[in-house]
Order: structure tokens, then C-alpha cells, then sequence
């Protein structure tokens, strides 16, 4: 049953990663489309980083849970 649990809960860490990864792409392009406002342009890059760490944070948690299924 926590192979069960640890396969669930590596699923869900994968999704959210590649989720803060597809935004952080998204808030990288804005930020350097010269067509936008500065406030908006340096907001964006703001989040392009944070949405950075989560994505590491996510696929790093992935990654344990993978480790633990396995176990």
C-alpha cells in the first residue's frame, strides 16, 4: 500500500512541476516582449524565477517519491 502512495504522490509532484515549468516559460516570454509595460515585464520575470524554484522543488520531491515506490 505505500508503494501505492509514494507511486500517487510522485505522479502529482510530476504534474505540478511540469505545470510551474510551462509557467515559467510563459512569464519568461512576457517578460522579455518589449511590446508590454515595464511593471508588467519585471512582474513577470519576478514570477518566471519563483515558478523556477518550484519546479526544482516539485521534481526534486518526485524524484524521493520515485525512490520510495521503487523500495
Amino acid at each position: 500500500m505505500e508503494t501505492v502512495k509514494q507511486a500517487v504522490n510522485y505522479v502529482s509532484e510530476s504534474v505540478q512541476g511540469a505545470a510551474s515549468g510551462a509557467s515559467h516559460e510563459a512569464n519568461k516570454e512576457v517578460a522579455k516582449d518589449s511590446n508590454v509595460n515595464a511593471s508588467t515585464r519585471l512582474t513577470a520575470a519576478k514570477d518566471a524565477i519563483g515558478d523556477k524554484f518550484e519546479q526544482k522543488g516539485h521534481d526534486s520531491r518526485a524524484e524521493v517519491h520515485k525512490q520510495a515506490a521503487k523500495n
